[in-house]
């Protein structure tokens, strides 16, 4: 059954007032504290976001590891590389110190100052030299780490103690032990200071580089130790109280030192040393040394000082060059571990980058591609949801002719996933859908075929009751009977209007058509006439207003309907007054009653039908009268609005312009007559005024002239004979007051009724020179109205006495009967068109034909 918007009328679905709502739930409100309302992009986000962190924190730690491994390992390296500058300082201080202890034994004997500054001057300035070039070598090493940066400070403080001591030597104010104290303390801290470099945890190999030349360089300072003793009693002649004490204990430190770097160092390094210890110039001053030893009670032989300074100084230069092999191979060492570590760190930090960067593609490409399914699978969803489906069932559900074929997309996913499953599922969804849609709609045609074919019947059943009651009209003379048979006329009539009805039910247009424009007072006339009460129907002012042809008919129902509902739900003893005028392009028609009114509720559901006709359901077929005036008025384009008068309710309808002719333009049909819808009422009055011989009379007798009474409810003056009367009582009556202009031109009312009586001598039965159609189809070819056009030639026009009737063959009837039923069948199925419906292309994810 067809319902919905007319689409000639552009009228759009709801569904595609946007274009996709993407508030699916609009009574929830996305919270981003819930997970199940995240997006899915936001969801695999957190999916890709969240292992990535783990992993980055973990490889962050494990590098941060590595780089503050390869730092120590650097600043061991540089440390241990300074080793060179801090020895040359050693190796500096030791021979200032050792040639100071001479000079001070010279000076105790009495020696010259003066030579005793000139021979150490050189000696101090290649101490103060190196100790710069140490200072400029540390200077890199500022940030270091805080152990080895104070064990420098130390070293430095104790230097400038030797700096501060170095005027006291000459004039030997201070003793000895106090200058020479100060020395010691500066090589032993620089020697703390050349143990300092620590290259951590797990690094025994580097921790053992270090110890051995830390130990060759003390085992070489215990030596430059023996020597200032010795030369210092050389210089002074003879031996102290405690050097003999002293220069034993040295021995056995140096013996001591001596194992230690052997334990520690590789055999090449004791090979090496090895070969030095057995140097010729290594020998001499070992020879020269072990005269100075005590044998038995004999004092220590007092060695020459030129001779044992020359050796010594062969033999502390040996040392030195052992001690350099020494810290070169712990320099190398350590430079070797600083560059593995570093490039271990940078490999691990590649590899860490890589493998991130590696899951971070695949995880981006794996969520791509289920967001780009998610994506897709959404777009179609909500462009089947919101346009494709919707736009389907409202073609299906205003179709008119044959069931279009819908096309139903493919998947846009073609995966094999459950994605994929999920979008070939939906896509089922939607084709079952659509198939039921489908059914549907062949069983709403179907329906309205139905009650087209029962509302045809019908039509032909009460158009022949009509005539009947025609000529039981004509042949009746008692007012009473006659009163009856206008009663059963009105009542056949509304049987034909009900007719209409579910031909508007079924989406058909009705059968009676007008050619010609029509006054609006006459079809308010007509209108009134097709409703039981419409005595009480009261014109109050009709301006000049014209109505084409084509609308009238449809015009009439609906304002039939309209009257029906004002007279039905308001007291039998007020009237309905109807108001028509023009309002600039369009006109205004008001209907107001007395009656019970509606609720604001009420008031508001009616109007929204009236604006938006509904399907047919059972809901629409027990409110018939709204049902068909909402339909009526979208076919027509007639705006329909009820609302709240001061006793009960004024429907207000607004004509637009492409409804109404303009008064003078085209040839009307002649005025209704004055009468009007009074015939019953005067009936009415007759029958009880009149006796038999009275009948007898005024069935002999002229007619009494006709009062001006278009649509009161008073009774006429006189009676009104039964052989001449014009009888408006229906809307064709009212509509085609004279035949006979009507059949000169071709127009008039084309129904079953034929022309009226008083029309011209019967002719032959021609068909109209202008056939009644509705308008053309989408090929250019008119639609023909099924039997609109066969009043013209099914029977002739209506004599103007009461015919003789002639018994008809039956078999005869039937069979024209059978041939008119096929004739109108097949009529059907040629007006029958398939309403174009566009391929389904395909579309991008926005929803946008491509």
């Amino acid at each position: 059954m067809a319902a919905g918007p007319d689409p000639a009328t552009g009228g759009v679905s709801n569904h595609r007032r946007r274009r996709f709502d993407v508030r699916v739930v609009p009574h929830r409100r996305r919270s981003p504290f819930r997970l199940r309302d995240w997006r899915m992009s936001t969801k695999l986000a957190t999916v890709l976001v969240v292992p990535s962190l783990a992993f980055l924190v973990l490889a962050g730690v494990q590098t941060s590891a590595l780089v503050g491994r390869t730092t120590a390992l650097n600043d061991f390296s540089r440390q241990v590389d300074i080793g060179r500058q801090i020895t040359a300082v050693v190796d500096q201080l030791q021979q200032e110190r050792d040639r100071s202890a001479g000079e001070l034994g010279e000076l105790r004997r009495g020696g010259d100052r003066q030579a005793a500054a000139s021979a150490l001057r050189p000696l101090q300035v290649a101490s103060d030299r190196a100790m710069a070039d140490l200072s400029r070598a540390a200077r890199p090493l500022a940030d270091a780490d805080a152990s080895w940066r104070v064990a420098f400070s130390e070293a430095q403080e104790a230097y400038d103690q030797v700096i501060d001591i170095r005027p006291a030597i000459p004039p030997a104010v201070l003793s000895n032990d106090t200058i020479l104290s100060n020395y010691h303390r500066a090589v032993g801290a620089l020697l703390d200071l050349l143990a300092e470099p620590t290259p951590g945890q797990d690094q025994a190999a580097l921790s053992d580089s270090v110890l051995r030349y830390v130990q060759l360089a003390r085992v070489k300072e215990l030596s430059s130790r023996v020597r200032a003793q010795l030369y210092a009693a050389a210089r002074a002649g003879r031996y102290g109280t405690e050097d003999r004490v002293l220069l034993s204990d040295l021995r056995a430190q140096q013996l001591t030192a001596l194992g230690a770097f052997r334990v520690a160092a590789t055999s090449d390094q004791i090979r090496r040393y090895d070969e030095t210890s057995v140097n010729p110039l290594f020998l001499v001053a070992a020879q020269l040394e072990e005269r100075s030893l005590p044998v038995g009670n004999a004092a220590p032989e007092v060695l020459p000082s030129e001779q044992w300074w020359s050796a010594s100084q062969q033999r502390q230069e040996l040392l030195r060059q052992v001690e350099a092999g020494v810290l070169d191979d712990a320099v190398r060492q350590a430079d070797d571990a600083s560059s593995g570590q570093l490039r271990t760190t940078l490999l691990v930090v590649g590899g860490v980058v890589a493998v991130l960067l590696v899951a971070l593609l695949i995880s981006l490409l794996v969520g791509r591609s289920v967001a780009r399914s998610m994506r897709l699978l959404r777009s179609q969803a909500l462009r089947i949801a919101q346009i494709e489906l919707p736009d389907a069932l409202d073609r299906l559900r205003t179709v008119t002719g044959g069931v279009p074929g819908i096309e139903v997309a493919p998947a846009v996913v073609r995966s094999l996933d459950e994605i994929g499953e999920l979008a070939e599922a939906f896509v089922a969804v939607h084709r079952s859908a659509v198939t039921v849609a489908v059914e549907q709609a062949l069983m709403r045609r179907n329906v309205n075929a139905m009650f087209v074919n029962l509302a045809r019947r019908s039509q032909v059943l009460v158009e022949r009751q009509l005539e009947l009651l025609d000529d039981l009209e004509r042949e009746e003379s008692d007012p009473d009977q006659l009163d009856n048979l206008f009663k059963l006329d009105h009542l056949a009539a509304r049987m034909r209007r009900n007719d209409e009805s579910l031909l508007v039910l079924a989406g058909t247009d009705s059968t009676r058509r007008w050619n010609r424009p029509v006054g609006l007072g006459t079809v308010l006339l007509a209108a009134a006439a097709e409703i039981e009460q419409y005595q009480r129907v009261r014109l109050d002012s009709v301006g000049e207003v014209n109505v084409l042809g084509h609308a009238v008919g449809e015009l009439v129902h609906m304002l039939a309907e309209l009257l029906e509902n004002a007279t039905a739900f308001s007291r039998p003893d007020t009237v309905v007054l109807v108001n028509a005028r023009a309002e600039a392009s369009a006109a205004l028609i008001e209907i107001v009653d007395d009656g019970l009114g509606m609720s604001p509720a009420a008031l508001a559901e009616a109007n929204a039908v009236l604006a938006t006709p509904p399907a047919a359901d059972v809901a629409a077929v027990e409110r018939m009268g709204l049902f068909v005036v909402s339909h009526l008025a979208s076919r027509l384009g007639v705006r329909v609005q009820l609302d709240a008068g001061q006793g009960g309710l004024v429907a207000r309808l607004v004509l637009p312009a492409a409804l109404l002719a303009p008064a003078g333009a085209v040839e009307l049909d002649p005025p209704a007559p004055a009468r009007m819808l009074a015939a019953s009422a005067a009936r009415g009055a007759a029958a009880q005024r009149m006796s038999g011989a009275s009948r007898s009379a005024a069935a002999r007798g002229p007619a009494a002239a006709p009062l001006d009474l278009p649509v009161a409810g008073r009774p006429p003056a006189a009676a009104v004979p039964r052989q001449t009367r014009p009888v408006p009582v229906r809307a064709e009556d009212v509509l085609a007051p004279a035949a006979a202009a009507a059949s000169d031109d071709g127009g008039g009312w084309w129904s079953r009724q034929g022309p009226t009586p008083g029309a011209a001598a019967p002719g032959p039965a021609v068909p109209p020179a202008t056939p009644v159609t509705a308008g053309t189809n989408e090929r250019g070819l008119p639609v023909r109205v099924p039997m609109a056009q066969l009043s013209a030639v099914t029977r002739p026009a209506q004599p103007e006495s009461a015919p003789t009737r002639a018994e008809l063959d039956p078999e005869a009837v039937g069979g024209m009967l059978s041939r008119l039923y096929n004739g109108v069948r097949r009529a059907e199925a040629e007006d029958t068109t398939e309403i174009p419906v566009p391929p389904s292309w395909g579309h991008d994810e926005g929803g946008r034909r491509q």
